[in-house]
C-alpha cells in the first residue's frame, strides 16, 4: 500500500468514524433490548411457576411435564428445561420484595444474574454484586473471579482506610477504592522484589485495571517529577474519570512504616503544583504494600493533611471461607448490638 493511499484510508477512518459509531451504538441498544425482553420474559415465567406452586395448584412434577410440552410443541425454543424452569422460580422468589434491586436485572444478561443468585449467600451480597457488575461491566469471568476473590467479605470486613481530607475532597473514594487488591494473575515468587513488582503489574496492565476498576486509565510508570534540581520517579501514575483526579501509586514489597507517608505526600504536593490541570481535582495518593497494621495505618492517616489511603496487595486468592465465617460473626455481633444486647 502507497503512501497516498495509507492516507487516504486513514482520512476516510476519521470520516466516517461517527457512522461506525452510530451501528456499535445501534447494536448495543439491540442487545439490550433484546436481553430486557428476555430477563422479562423469565421472571414473568418464574412468578407464574412461583404461584401455582405456593397455592398447590401445581406439584413439581407439574413443572416437569411443563417443560416437556415446551420441547415438543416449540422444538426450535432453547433454556426451557427442568431445571431452568426452577432458576426461574428461584430468580423471581429471591427479588419480587425488592423493587429496587429487581429493576437493575434487565441490566445484567442471565448468566451474571444466574452466577450471582447461585453464589450469594446474603440479600446484601447478591445487591452488592449486581450493582458492582453493572457499575463494572464485569464479563462472566471477571464476575467469577471477584466471587473468588471474595470482594463483598472483604469490603464489608475491611472497608478502605482513607485520610479525613480525602473523604472530604472526595466523598465517593471510599466506594471507589479497596482496603486490598488481589493480584493473583501476577504470579509473583514468595520473596519478589520491588521491580518484579512493578514489572509484572505493567506486564498485565489490562488485570490490575479490572481490578482497580473502571474508571481508573493508565497515565504513566516510573513519572518523571522534578522538584528544583533533583530528579524523582512516581511509581505508577492513573487517572480517575468519575472523581476527576490523578492517582499516584507508590509500591511497598514490605510493612507499611509511617515514613513511607511522607515520600507519597511530596509526590502529591508536587503532582498538583506541576501536572494538575486547573479543573481537575486534588491528586490521590495510595500507597500499594504487602501488609499493613491497621492500628499503625490509622495512626499515621490521622494526622496527614493530603488525599491519600494505604492499601495491600494479595498475590493469591484469599481464604474465602475464613472470610464467610469472620462475615457471619460480624452480622451476628450486628443484629445483637442492634437488640441492645
Amino acid at each position: 500500500m502507497t503512501k497516498v493511499s495509507k492516507v487516504q484510508e486513514s482520512a476516510e477512518h476519521l470520516e466516517f468514524a461517527e457512522v461506525v459509531q452510530l451501528i456499535d451504538a445501534a447494536r448495543q441498544h439491540a442487545y439490550q433490548a433484546v436481553n430486557t425482553a428476555l430477563i422479562e420474559l423469565y421472571w414473568q415465567i418464574g412468578a407464574y411457576i412461583s404461584r401455582k406452586l405456593q397455592a398447590a395448584e401445581w406439584g413439581d412434577g407439574v413443572v416437569d411435564a411443563l417443560a416437556n410440552h415446551l420441547a415438543a410443541t416449540q422444538p426450535n425454543l432453547t433454556g426451557f428445561t427442568r431445571r431452568n424452569l426452577f432458576r426461574m422460580r428461584q430468580f423471581y422468589d429471591a427479588y419480587q420484595h425488592d423493587q429496587i434491586v429487581s429493576a437493575l436485572l434487565t441490566q445484567l444478561p442471565w448468566t451474571h444474574n444466574l452466577t450471582i443468585l447461585s453464589r450469594s449467600k446474603h440479600p446484601e451480597e447478591r445487591e452488592f454484586y449486581i450493582k458492582m457488575a453493572i457499575k463494572e461491566k464485569w464479563s462472566s469471568r471477571e464476575l467469577e473471579r471477584q466471587f473468588k476473590a471474595a470482594l463483598f467479605e472483604r469490603m464489608v470486613l475491611n472497608p478502605a482506610k482513607v485520610s479525613a481530607v480525602l473523604t472530604q475532597t472526595h466523598p465517593e473514594a471510599l466506594s471507589v477504592f479497596k482496603d486490598s487488591y488481589v493480584v493473583d494473575f501476577l504470579n509473583l515468587q514468595e520473596h519478589h522484589s520491588e521491580a518484579d513488582l512493578h514489572h509484572s503489574l505493567l506486564a498485565k496492565l489490562k488485570h490490575f485495571l479490572l481490578e482497580l476498576g473502571r474508571d481508573f486509565c493508565f497515565v504513566g510508570s516510573e513519572f518523571p517529577i522534578q522538584v528544583g534540581t533533583q530528579d524523582f520517579a512516581l511509581d505508577l501514575l492513573f487517572f480517575h474519570r468519575g472523581l476527576n483526579a490523578l492517582v499516584a501509586i507508590e509500591l511497598k514489597v514490605d510493612r507499611f512504616e509511617p515514613e513511607h507517608l511522607g515520600k507519597l505526600n511530596f509526590y502529591l504536593e508536587a503532582l498538583d503544583r506541576d501536572h494538575r490541570k486547573p479543573h481537575e481535582n486534588p491528586t490521590i495518593g495510595v500507597l500499594l504494600c504487602a501488609s499493613k497494621d491497621d492500628e499503625v495505618v490509622e495512626y499515621a492517616l490521622s494526622r496527614s493533611l493530603s488525599p491519600a489511603m494505604i492499601a495491600e496487595y494479595q498475590t493469591q486468592l484469599p481464604d474465602k471461607k475464613l472470610l464467610q465465617a469472620k462475615l457471619h460473626e460480624f452480622y451476628l455481633l450486628n443484629i445483637a448490638q442492634g437488640d441492645g444486647l
